[in-house]
């Protein structure tokens, strides 16, 4: 990945990655630049509509860790924000996920299944819109989340760590209060089964050609931002 990142959400003039593409989808750290989160994934669909994209089991990724060695969530949530953090590689494990992600939308829908393809939930991960560059796309996730079960059921998640989030700093008022009005909007989305939930990805399969994508050693670096439309990598 040489090329610089571009300052653009998914639009229609920039260059689309084809299916079985290799891209990143990163998250940086809450009230910070650096990238925290880096996921390799397989590009499903992209176009002006729609990112799809696929994470395999058996991933390697990276993920926040407490300098200390303690993974973020075994950490009691009253110091889960406070103390230093690093980064660790991992292994996505599980039978994969499917990302969904519509241009603008402050955030994305996630598809789960059981190992023996029964599905079994949607997950709203309320996000910023998504930048996209060159070798993939990068956001801030907003901690609060949404979980949507076949029968159209649905609950908030991780509200306590939303709230938390709030307490030491990591979201001002104001943001927050956008979240919540996100958060709001995914909810009449949900129940009037509107897209995705309508369009059958719970069906969807990955190709069995396809290989687990590398995490590079630059899984981390930044660039220039600028306004142009990005090239592919």
């Amino acid at each position: 990945m040489t090329a610089d990142i571009v300052e653009t959400t998914e639009t229609a003039d920039t260059a689309r990655w084809a299916p079985g593409d290799h891209i990143l989808w990163r998250y940086r750290a809450n009230a910070a630049t650096s990238i925290h989160i880096c996921r390799p994934v397989t590009v499903v669909q992209d176009t002006a509509e729609l990112l799809a994209v696929w994470l395999a089991a058996g991933t390697a990724c990276v993920k926040p860790q407490l300098t200390d060695g303690t993974s973020v969530h075994r950490e009691p949530l009253s110091t889960r924000y406070t103390k230093p953090r690093t980064t660790a590689l991992s292994t996505w494990l599980g039978t994969g996920v499917l990302k969904l992600a519509r241009p603008g939308e402050p955030w994305s829908v996630w598809l789960f299944w059981e190992h023996d393809w029964r599905f079994k939930n949607w997950y709203v991960n309320l996000e910023e819109p998504r930048l996209r560059w060159s070798g993939g796309i990068d956001s801030e996730d907003h901690f609060l989340d949404i979980a949507v079960y076949p029968d159209h059921s649905w609950e908030w998640k991780d509200e306590d760590e939303f709230a938390q989030a709030q307490r030491v700093g990591l979201m001002t008022p104001e943001q927050a209060e956008r979240v919540r009005a996100a958060g709001r909007a995914a909810v009449g989305l949900i129940e009037s089964w509107g897209a995705p939930f309508r369009e059958g990805w719970e069906d969807w399969r990955p190709d069995p050609a396809w290989t687990i994508p590398a995490l590079p050693a630059d899984w981390h670096r930044t660039g220039r931002y600028r306004t142009s439309a990005h090239s592919r990598s």
